[in-house]
Order: structure tokens, then sequence, then C-alpha cells
């Protein structure tokens, strides 16, 4: 990806990420509520976890489980929500991917965008709700903006690497799909890592795992967990990224053959 190129066209860039928030909206009782929708259906699904695990270990429900479900379940959301739209992101703009000439990492690329709008809505929401729970925000609050980068990093490098995947094979996004239902069960977004013992590395070669539980340490228990895991996270999102963007532009000119 040359990044030069992207600038070039980056009002081409808006515009498809503009009109991908417009579609998303248009027509739409509920209108910007649907960036809050997700978000709260996985916390409610959470709580509900939770407080089933507390009734069976007979230990006391705090609102500490309701932070800690909100602050997994919201980057959570905007990670799914990304992989999705993103994966059928050339597929369904066949006619600009074959017809005009421009960088078409730009699909994939403004799916994430649009995602991180609905991202940055809920995540505020999220403060506000936090704070009526009591919770302050420590100098440890500061490095969820570097958790953050690294799941957008690769949420944007899955994001490239499935949407060339799905234009060559179409059932790509139906393994997305059924992946991404449940990976949940996989992901400590209903619990922590910590449960799991002697088992709780093999959950932790899941790269958004680390920044989860290390996001939930440092808003909700002011303290950095798996500091060493959410390194590898990071160089393994980085070493993604470089790897989708070569395979991308690798493939690219076949693209118009393709779709």
């Amino acid at each position: 990806m040359d990044i030069s190129n992207i600038i070039k066209y980056k009002d081409l860039f808006y515009m498809i990420s503009w009109r991908e928030i417009k579609v998303k909206y248009k027509q739409s009782f509920m209108g910007i509520l649907w960036a809050l929708f997700m978000p709260i259906i996985i916390i409610s699904a959470g709580i509900l976890v939770k407080y089933s695990m507390s009734k069976v270990a007979g230990t006391q429900f705090s609102y500490k489980e309701i932070a800690s479900v909100s602050i997994k379940a919201i980057p959570w959301s905007f990670f799914v929500s990304s992989i999705r739209f993103s994966t059928n992101s050339l597929t369904s703009n066949f006619s600009l991917v074959t017809k005009i000439k421009f960088p078409k990492i730009i699909f994939p690329l403004s799916s994430v965008f649009s995602q991180l709008i609905d991202f940055v809505i809920a995540a505020s929401f999220m403060v506000i709700f936090l704070l009526i729970l009591g919770y302050g925000f420590s100098a440890k609050s500061l490095f969820a903006i570097v958790l953050l980068a690294i799941l957008i990093v690769y949420t944007i490098a899955l994001s490239i690497l499935l949407s060339a995947a799905n234009l060559f094979f179409r059932d790509v996004k139906y393994i997305v799909e059924v992946v991404l239902t449940f990976a949940i069960f996989f992901t400590p977004v209903f619990y922590e890592v910590k449960l799991f013992g002697a088992w709780d590395k093999l959950l932790l070669l899941n790269p958004i795992s680390p920044i989860l539980e290390c996001l939930n340490g440092c808003l909700v228990m002011d303290q950095f967990l798996y500091m060493e895991w959410v390194a590898y996270s990071a160089v393994f999102s980085f070493l993604l990224l470089l790897s989708s963007i070569k395979i991308f532009n690798k493939v690219e000119p076949m693209f118009a053959e393709y779709i």
C-alpha cells in the first residue's frame, strides 16, 4: 500500500466512507442509536453470563463485572462489524472495481473507517457510563490508546486480506460469518483469561485476547495485564498488515477478471 497513493485519492476515500455511513442510517428508525445497538446486546449477554457464573460460584455480583464486560464489548463489536462489512467491500462495489482506476484497498479501509465512527460514538457513551458507576481514569488509562491502535491495525490487516480472498472465493464471507458468530466464545469478552488456569496461553494466542484483557486492566483494575502478550499482539498485527498489503497488491491486477 503506497501511502502517497492513498493520500492522492483521499477525497474518494472520504466519499466512499461517508456513503457507507449514510447507507447504514438511511431510512433507519433508530438512526445513530444503531451504533449502540450491537454493543448493548453484547453487554447484556455478558452481564447475564457473569451473573450466572457468580451465582454458580457463590460469589457476589458487582458493578465491576458490568464495567469489565462494557470495556471489552465495544472494541469487540467494532472488530466484528469491521470484518463483516470489509469482507464484502470489494464484491459489493464490483462496478467501481472494474471500471475506475484507483487503489482498490480503499474499499476495505473505508469499511473499517465507517465502523470506527460507530466505535467512537459507543465509546463516548461507555466513558459516561463508567463515570456514572464511579470509575475514575488514572495515568494507566492512557495506555488504552496504544491498545486500541493495535486493535485497529489488526482489524485493518485482516480486513484487507479477507476482502481480497472473498473476491476470489465467494464462500469466504460465509466462513467469516460462522467464525465471527462463535469467536466470542474463544475470546475473553464475557470472562477473564485467568479462569482457565494453565489453558490461558492458548486463549492468549488470539491477538485480540491480550488487548481486551489489558484494556480491562487499565480502565477498570488500574493495572497492566499480560504486557508480554500485548507485545505479541502488536508484532503479530504489524506483520499481518505488511503481509496483507503485499498479497493485496499482488492480486489486485486480477480483480477485474475474477469479480
